[in-house]
């Protein structure tokens, strides 16, 4: 349940960001709820993402992996419910998406995504805990302008999941609306 009411002041701000967020995603995403009871806070936060969604030298499917797996293991349903959405939408590999939370045991994923993923839960550890060898095979492979990305990137997840977590946002049903076919039988 949510740590805090997501039926904030009516504002003029509050109803272009709900118009927005209903013609773009289908409903009113809860994080922009939450956030409205502080329009700055909020009008921050939209500003920084619409930053953040200009970086491009970084694979989007690895993003994705990095996204998923920082989220994961901070524990955001709201974040992974999104996030599987999100990138279901735009044609990634449902599998990779659905096995995420279980990276090491899948064999749906490349050295490389492996990697990734790994690199995702170690700088979201507290304190982090990278090492140098998987920050130069990774340096190496992607190229120092995407691994510097993949590490902020990484670090803005941080930041997501953990203001979902703390206000106690839930999974909002999104990857319920995916068209999973088999997927949805055998699991999740």
């Amino acid at each position: 349940m949510a740590r805090v009411s997501l039926t904030p002041p009516r504002t003029l701000f509050f109803r272009v960001m709900e118009w927005y967020s209903r013609r773009t995603y289908g409903k009113v995403l809860d994080p922009g709820k939450a956030l409205a009871h502080n329009p700055r806070v909020l009008w921050g936060d939209l500003r920084f993402e619409q930053s953040v969604a200009k970086w491009n030298k970084l694979d989007s499917d690895l993003k994705a992996l990095a996204v998923m797996a920082s989220a994961a293991s901070i524990g955001c349903s709201w974040c992974m419910d999104f996030g599987y959405w999100e990138n279901a939408e735009r044609g990634m590999d449902r599998r990779k998406l659905h096995d995420v939370p279980v990276w090491r045991e899948s064999d749906v994923y490349t050295p490389l995504e492996r990697d990734v993923m790994e690199y995702a839960e170690a700088v979201t550890a507290t304190p982090p805990t990278v090492g140098d060898e998987l920050a130069e095979r990774l340096r190496s492979r992607l190229g120092e302008p995407a691994f510097v990305e993949l590490t902020a990137m990484v670090a803005v997840e941080n930041l997501r999941s953990r203001i979902n977590s703390a206000l106690g946002l839930t999974s909002q049903g999104f990857k319920d609306s995916c068209d999973l076919g088999d997927a949805r039988r055998t699991s999740v």
